[in-house]
Order: C-alpha cells, then structure tokens, then sequence
C-alpha cells in the first residue's frame, strides 16, 4: 500500500502539470506558479513547452522527457529527486500520461516512495465529452486506437457491446478510415466529432457517424469523437467475475499449478492477454 499526504511531508515531489490544449488562457495560476518553483521541468518536446515558458516568462531550467529516451530520461529523474530536487512532468498539450508519456516515469517515482501530485488544467477528453450532447456518463477513456487497420477492428469489435459512452482521440489521417470502421462494425451511432478544442477554429460536430463521413473531408487538426454507447443488452456470453485477478491465479495455485500455468489459465477463462494478467499479479 503506498499512503501518499501530499502537504503533510517534506518528500520531494514530481508534478504532474497540465498545459493548455490550445488555448493559452486556459493556464492556471497554480501550474504557472509550479513550473516557476520546481528544480527543472521535464518536457515532452522542449520545442514547443519553450514557447509556454517564454508566454509566462517562465525561466526554469528544460529537459527532454518522451517515449524514445525514457530509459536515460526516468533514471535521470530518480536520480535527482534522491538529491532533494523537486520536478515538473508536462507534455505537450493537457495532461501528461493521457495518451502522452508520463505513465512509466509516475509508476517509478511512486516505487521509490516519492510524492506525486497533479495540478489541474484543460483536458481534451472532458472538454469534448460535456459539449458532446451524448450522455457523459458512464463513459469509457480509450485514447488512440491502434494504427493497424487489423489491430483496429479488433479492438472496435471488443467495445461494440460496451453501454458506456466511449471517447477516442483520432489523427486527421486516420479519421476518415477510423470513422469506416466504426460504421462497419459498431453502426450508425450517434457521435460527436471535436476539432481544434480551445482554439481559434474549434468545431465540434455532432449527429452520426453517415453524416460525420460526409463533411470529414473538410476537416483538419486532432480530433476527438465522443461515440454513444451501445443500446444492446449486455449477452449472457459476458462473464462478471465475483474474485480479484490475483485470488483467480490464487486459487489455481492451490490447486497444483505454477504461477506461470496459473497467469495462463486465468487469462484464458477471463479472455485477457497473459501480460496484464501478469503485471496484475505481480504488483499485489
């Protein structure tokens, strides 16, 4: 168990600072104040976190932290945090490790019993979800689906029957044959499609997913579709699971299997992959 009081100690500390999506107003006067505070701030492209500094006369110190130097970059921090500094993680827009790095760096500070603690700010998923006009909750965070067209009706196939409102980010590229698919698989839903959010020519389009495809041509920047959940009722073949993962891989250890044997059986009868039913073990 790890019992994080954030202002109760003298613990250095990552921040976790969300960074405007677009629209610089949307800076908090508390992320401003951190990233003037903290020993250096670790960044996802210094390129563009620069521009943010100098708009808010920030001057502190900027290394580089993404997802092709993380085993230099993670170290590093640990290293420094041991040394009594205090650090700021930003990506490049929103939240760092929503479909961002972050996530790895966050895991290894926790292990080493430092505090981590987030400050506020905009969030592209949020911001489309409650303009969206589609019921916000329940509703299911996915993120990027997989750019492999294979790999991608695969996953769509698995959150077809989901009744939560399911919101995914998508690059213009993409969008047209994501927006295919899921009208091939899922259905002539109800979806809200989010451009440019905060920015000058935000747009947010809603109806369905025929009409969406009709006008997608037009559109540019990153997006974000909020899809309506599905209206089916959930089919006998879905299994509710009364134990933990761990107390299933327990249970088979008990009765003569190696873990290993155990990790494949349990996630075979829950239909997940071997590694999550892994890491899930292996962390408890």
């Amino acid at each position: 168990m790890n019992r994080q009081k954030s202002f109760e100690n003298q613990k250095p500390t990552l921040y976790v600072v969300a960074t405007p999506i677009g629209n610089l107003n949307e800076m908090t006067y508390r992320a401003v104040q951190t990233l003037q505070d903290v020993d250096y701030i670790a960044a996802e492209d210094t390129r563009n976190t620069i521009k943010l500094l100098n708009h808010f006369e920030i001057s502190t110190k900027l290394i580089s932290h993404h997802e092709h130097n993380l085993s230099i970059a993670i170290p590093k921090i640990i290293s420094d945090l041991k040394d009594g500094m205090d650090i700021a993680l930003v990506s490049d827009a929103g939240y760092p490790a929503i479909s961002d790095p972050g996530y790895e760096l966050v895991k290894e500070v926790i292990k080493e019993g430092f505090n981590v603690v987030p400050i506020s700010g905009a969030n592209a998923c949020l911001d489309a979800l409650v303009v969206s006009g589609i019921a916000p909750q329940p509703f299911m965070f996915y993120g990027f689906l997989d750019r492999n067209d294979k790999t991608k009706k695969k996953e769509l196939e698995k959150l077809k029957k989901y009744q939560e409102t399911i919101v995914f980010y998508e690059a213009p590229h993409r969008i047209k044959k994501t927006l295919k698919l899921m009208l091939e698989i899922m259905g002539n839903r109800s979806i809200a499609l989010c451009r440019e959010l905060t920015k000058k020519h935000e747009e947010i389009n809603r109806g369905t997913i025929e009409e969406m495809l009709s006008v997608i041509d037009d559109m540019k920047g990153e997006m974000v579709i909020v899809v309506e959940g599905s209206h089916e009722e959930m089919t006998d073949d879905v299994v509710v699971f009364d134990q933990s993962i761990n107390e299933h891989v327990e249970e088979y250890i008990e009765k003569g299997m190696s873990t290993k044997d155990a990790i494949k059986e349990v996630a075979k009868v829950r239909g997940l992959s071997k590694n999550i039913v892994y890491n899930e073990y292996h962390k408890k």
